[in-house]
Parts: structure tokens; sequence; C-alpha cells
């Protein structure tokens, strides 16, 4: 499959953007999870086709690891710690040495208002990986049952998400979504699943135990599915020094919101659109998708819910120059995107903050009109001035034609 060169929507004369060579990082892979070592060891993992005999998550996942930069990838070794490990829930070289992999899913525990996980650890850059072990998290007002998942089948579970921080006094931080007390509006398209919200959780020792330490952004809930797959990132230049990012999905538009006090309160949650990329802009598809059909046989064009476009699956990360680096999926329609992909706004996109995220003044669309389900993952090599990108093409029933790419992206700061 050709893959354009990236797309420049609104260029920042300061930033020069090099891309690496593109590789294909795991065959047959959807929607990557990732984590660069300190050393530069990348880890990939990605859903297969195959369906999963047990568990929530329904398809096999498969993690795969390079040591060369990206250029050879090979299988993770058959171990059995690993098989049932998905990291989307998170991954993070600490300062001491070890990696911390904690796995998205948390149940209900053996008291109201308690979650437990599991997390894996690795103290030799990736060789072995040890685990499961079971953690705690302290969740007052949690609700397993409040909701089915997206398809509605049965959810008993909420999901940790993507980023982990580690704070200057060894603290740990990252985001969990799903619902709490007070969590029951419908979402949008799927009545038996509620919308949901985003809180913060932080840890005092290695991962072991998460405390509940605020809500990021709750009801009332914006877009179809209320606040979910947040990123954080945390700033370490200029006057925001100190501040913390919240990129989030809402089933539309994405909201952000900062926090100055290490996330005991956060601004409200507002909409960010990069480079004039407005998911509720329906005039620019509408004439696209003129004759597509819902599920249930209905116009998409006479639905609102299903004509605004949605955007997907944040991430969020910090250069050691100051510049930080957001990806981001664009669905044109949310689920109508698929069948008739062929939109140009459909597609991977990359935006840049010389500002702390204040403005995102230069924007480039990864892929464009192309066959992917959105999602991306990015993640700092070493030297600070580059990290590693890595997207799907295909869909769940593209059968041979998918896969997870990967390539480098470095960064030049012109001041």
């Amino acid at each position: 499959m050709a893959i354009p060169t990236p797309e420049v929507l609104l260029a920042n004369p300061r930033l020069k953007i090099g891309y690496g060579k593109i590789s294909e990082a795991l065959a047959l892979g959807l929607q990557p999870s990732m984590l660069a070592t300190r050393s530069g060891v990348l880890v990939v993992q990605g859903q297969q086709p195959e369906r999963a005999t047990k568990g929530i998550f329904p398809f096999v996942l498969k993690t795969v690891v390079s040591r060369d930069g990206g250029t050879d990838w090979q299988p993770c070794p058959a171990r059995s710690s690993e098989r049932g490990m998905n990291m989307e829930g998170g991954a993070i070289h600490l300062r001491d040495g070890r990696i911390l992999v904690l796995d998205t899913y948390v149940h209900p525990g053996n008291a109201p208002g308690v979650g437990i996980g599991q997390r894996y650890i690795s103290t030799d850059d990736w060789q072995t990986l040890l685990g499961p072990e079971q953690i705690t998290l302290d969740l007052p007002g949690v609700n397993f049952h409040a909701s089915t998942g997206d398809d509605g089948s049965p959810h008993t579970a909420v999901r940790l998400h993507r980023r982990i921080l580690e704070l200057p006094n060894g603290d740990l931080l990252t985001t969990l979504y799903g619902w709490f007390e007070g969590d029951s509006e419908p979402a949008g398209y799927m009545p038996t699943m509620k919308k949901m919200r985003v809180v913060l959780l932080r840890s005092t020792n290695g991962g072991r135990h998460w405390d509940l330490a605020s809500t990021i952004a709750a009801q009332p809930a914006p877009g179809t599915e209320g606040y979910c797959e947040a990123v954080l990132a945390r700033v370490s230049h200029g006057t925001h020094s100190g501040r913390l990012l919240c990129h989030m999905r809402t089933g539309q538009e994405m909201r952000g919101c900062f926090s100055d006090d290490e996330g005991a309160t956060w601004s409200s949650a507002q909409p960010r659109i990069f480079a004039g990329i407005d998911v509720h802009r329906t005039k620019n598809w509408v004439e696209h998708f003129h004759d597509v059909r819902d599920k249930h046989g209905r116009l998409i064009a006479d639905n609102p819910v299903e004509l605004i476009g949605a955007v997907v699956d944040p991430d969020l990360l910090e250069l050691a120059n100051g510049v930080l680096v957001a990806a981001f999926g664009v669905r044109v329609p949310p689920r109508s995107c698929w069948p008739r992909h062929e939109h140009p706004w459909n597609g991977n996109y990359l935006a840049f903050s010389l500002d702390g995220g204040d403005s995102w003044s230069h924007v480039e669309r990864i892929t464009s009109g192309a066959g992917t389900t959105h999602y991306m993952a990015i993640e700092l090599l070493p030297g600070g001035d580059r990290f590693y990108m890595t997207w799907d093409y295909g869909f769940w029933d593209s059968k041979d034609t998918r896969g997870i790419r990967g390539r480098e992206v470095r960064i030049t700061k012109v001041d």
C-alpha cells in the first residue's frame, strides 16, 4: 500500500520535522500500544484477527520488540506471564531502571470502592518480564456495573489508559476512565452504554497501590461517550513548567484541560481543534455520505450523531527541547468512515506546540482518506529531540492487508 508524504496543514517556521524510514512493526496488527525504553528499545502491542477465548478484550494481542530503532521486529518470547497482558493501561521506564506496565482492565475488588488490576515489571530492558502481580486501587464511588461495553456486551470493569508519569519526587500519576456514582447518561449511539468520566490516580509505592487523586472531567458529559481514552503530559519548560495537561476523547471533539497543582484541581475541559479540523463542520462531508445508511437503514445525513465526526485515542508527550507533540485520529463520520473512508479529513494527525499547550501552531496529516482505525502511539526516543510514531492500516475485516507501521520523527527547533 502506498503511504503518502505527511501533509502540512499549519506551518510554524520555527519547527523542522523530519521523518525516518517506515517499517511494518506488527503484521495484521491494529490499534497500537507502545513503549520506548531509555536505551531506545521499542515495544509495540496490537490486536490480531483471532478472537480471544477468555477475558473482556475480544481479540488476541501480540507484542513485538525492536532493538535496532525499528528496522527489525521480533516477537516477544511466549511467556505465560505475557499472554494476558494488555499494555493499553500504560508503560514507563522508571528512573530506577525498572520498566512498569499496567494492564488496562480494573475489576471489582473485595469491597465497595476498591478495584484490582495487574502490573508487570522488567528489570533488564525488556529481556524478561515478571508478573502479573495484583495491584489495588482506591476508587470511592466507582460503579463497575453501570454500563455495557460499546457493543452492548457486559463490561464489569473500568480502564487504565495510555500514559504513566513519574513526578520529581518519585510519585506516579496515571488516568482511569469509567463510571462512578451519578454517571447514568446514555451514550449517543448505544443506550445500554453510559457516558464516562476521567479521573487521576496517584501511587506512592511504585504502582502497587493507587489512590484516587481527583476527577479530571465528568458530568455533564459532552459528545456521545462522555470523557474517555485520556492521556497525560507534564510540561517542564517555560511559563507553564510543572503544569499537567490532559487530552480526552468524547466520541465527538477532543477536549483538553490542565492542572497547575499536580492534579488536585483541573480547569474545565474545552474543545481542542487543530488547524480547523472541527468534527462538527458536517457540511464539509455530508455530500460524500449523502446515500450512506446506518445499521438501522436510516440515512446518516439525517442523524447528527452518525454524521458528526470523532477524534479518537489522543496521545501526548513533551520533547527535551520543550516542544509538545499531540497525536490523534479523526473519523469522518465516526462509524461510516470505514466502508467509505476516502474523505481527506479521515486519517491520523500530529500537532506541535511551542508554548506549553496554549496553542498548536504546526499540524501535519500523516494519513488521509485511507483505511485505518485511527489509533496511534508516540514515544520519546533517546536524545530528546525525536520520537517514534506508530499507526495502523486496515480495519477489523481487512484480513491480510492490515498491520501496524512505525517510523522515527525528528524535531528541530529553530530559535
